[in-house]
């Protein structure tokens, strides 16, 4: 059966109108890439709220945080490897000031697939979440983007929400529960604990079922929720299972992975692999064919279930 594929950026578009339409303290601001990741549906249906700034990705951190000093609620957004030019801007003017600005990068990681290695942004979670007062959020289908979108803009204070580019199966519907800081246990096991998000989703559900054959039972928890971190679930499932396996398409430094092993080496200590990029720049090529390669894939999270377990 064919498992429907749904897309992150258009979540954000719809999303983004719904909190227009009950909030007029909603704008949207952009730099040069409004119609690619969906932040022109704001500005059609809300156009004297919408600010498109080109490619001027500092100006257009500065833009939103003078709008959030002026009352606004302000969501900015473009692909990751440019918000990046702004980090100082991020830190300094939104952070530090814990301005009510959601920043939405999109197309992270290495499933962009022909953009290349320089525009596969594979350290954002690291850069992200060290940065104080700053929540970081990674969706892992549309259903739940479009969720954790709008209950960020109901918020106050700094976010930064990674959007994806390819669509994504769809794991959540209308009626699911979730929650900005509670990652979501989709899978119970009793052998190991398989922790993802993002694209890494899906993998890991697939490897799930597979090892399932093997006699292998995994537990699969999204953590969608970088930052603040669901210690609580996953010192639970490190509890019963006694193995972690994280699955990220991000840099295994200073990601979801490192997150997880620094938060239970100090609450449960378990053996514990990392999936993700090794270090490494990416390179230009079909996104499945890319992440295969790079090991971000079911088979990846396989073999490194199969080592910690019969360890």
């Amino acid at each position: 059966m064919d498992i429907k594929k749904t897309s992150m950026r258009e979540a954000l578009g719809r999303s983004l109108v719904r909190l227009g339409e009950t909030d007029e303290k909603v704008v949207v601001v952009g730099a040069d890439t409004t119609d690619s990741i969906k932040l022109m549906e704001f500005g059609r249906r809300f156009p004297s709220r919408f600010f498109n700034v080109g490619i001027a990705e500092q100006n257009m951190i500065g833009i939103s945080a003078g709008l959030a000093l002026s009352g606004k609620k302000v969501f900015c957004g473009t692909y990751v490897v440019f918000l990046e030019r702004a980090i100082d801007q991020i830190r300094n003017t939104i952070a530090y000031c814990s301005l009510d600005v959601k920043i939405i990068g999109s197309h992270g990681g290495i499933s962009v697939g022909p953009d290349g290695g320089s525009h596969q942004a594979i350290e954002d979670f690291a850069i992200m979440r060290t940065i104080p007062n700053m929540k970081v959020i990674a969706p892992s289908d549309s259903e739940s983007a479009d969720m954790l979108i709008e209950k960020a803009g109901r918020e106050k204070g700094p976010f930064y929400i990674r959007i994806l580019r390819p669509n994504l199966p769809q794991f959540y519907d209308s009626g699911s529960r979730v929650e900005i800081g509670k990652a979501n246990l989709l899978r119970e096991g009793s052998d190991v604990t398989i922790i993802a998000n993002g694209v890494m989703l899906g993998e890991a559900m697939d490897a799930a079922g597979l090892l399932e054959k093997e006699g292998i039972f995994a537990e699969v928890i999204d953590c969608h929720t970088i930052k603040p971190l669901d210690l609580a679930l996953i010192e639970k499932s490190a509890r019963k299972t006694g193995a972690v396996v994280t699955a990220e398409d991000h840099n295994i430094i200073g990601g979801l992975g490192s997150a997880v092993a620094e938060a239970l080496s100090e609450a449960y200590p378990v053996k514990m692999r990392k999936v993700g990029v090794r270090d490494v720049f990416g390179q230009s090529g079909d996104g499945r064919e890319l992440m295969s390669a790079y090991g971000l894939d079911s088979a990846n999270i396989i073999r490194n279930v199969r080592e910690i377990v019969n360890k």
